[in-house]
């Protein structure tokens, strides 16, 4: 419950900001002045954070603004790509339902930009109840985007998984042959 409501917590503060920002815009506008240019690598990241805000309290709509329609996204399960935002969306909603305690952290990101496309890859350690049972992996992400009418689109998300490792069992010394008496 804490997860969440810090989750919330951030997502009002990322809106607050950014409405704030936009504010101050419109009034630099108004005075003949202007705006702070941000670079779009800072763009694409806040936009990053804001879709991962939005994946792990289970906003449809917010998660729907960062991607494209024609998403394809590739699962860290071995399974076939999900081509299309409705058909992500139904995975998407499949995968939260048996999902509670969600906590998704971020770190390590890359984010290039190249013109109308950009792409991120980062690092994420992921931990929730699943099925009733605390579950945590780890994993990459690299996203691909495309600025559409003013905005950054994710149109490929290619996830995958770390699997853990596990402690391997130590293998008795062969033992020689004991000599033919």
């Amino acid at each position: 419950m804490k997860q969440r409501r810090l989750g919330m917590i951030l997502l009002v503060l990322v809106f607050s900001a950014t409405g704030a920002f936009g504010q101050k815009k419109d009034k630099e506008r108004e005075k003949g002045q202007s705006p702070v240019r941000v670079p779009e690598e800072q763009v694409v990241d806040m936009g990053i954070s804001e879709m991962l805000a939005a994946w792990q309290i289970g906003d449809i709509e917010l998660l729907q603004k960062y991607h494209a329609e024609d998403v394809t996204v590739v699962s860290g399960a071995y399974e076939p790509p999900v081509v299309g935002w409705a058909n992500y969306l139904q995975a998407y909603q499949r995968q939260r339902e048996r999902m509670q305690q969600v906590w998704l952290d971020r770190r390590n990101t890359y984010v290039n930009v190249k013109g109308n496309i950009a792409w991120a890859a980062y690092q994420w350690d992921f931990a929730a109840m699943v099925d009733g049972k605390l579950t945590s992996a780890r994993g990459h992400t690299t996203l691909v985007l495309e600025k559409r009418k003013d905005r950054w689109l994710i149109v490929h998300n290619h996830t995958s998984m770390i699997p853990e490792a596990q402690p391997s069992q130590p293998t008795p010394p062969a033992q020689p042959p004991k000599p033919k008496s």
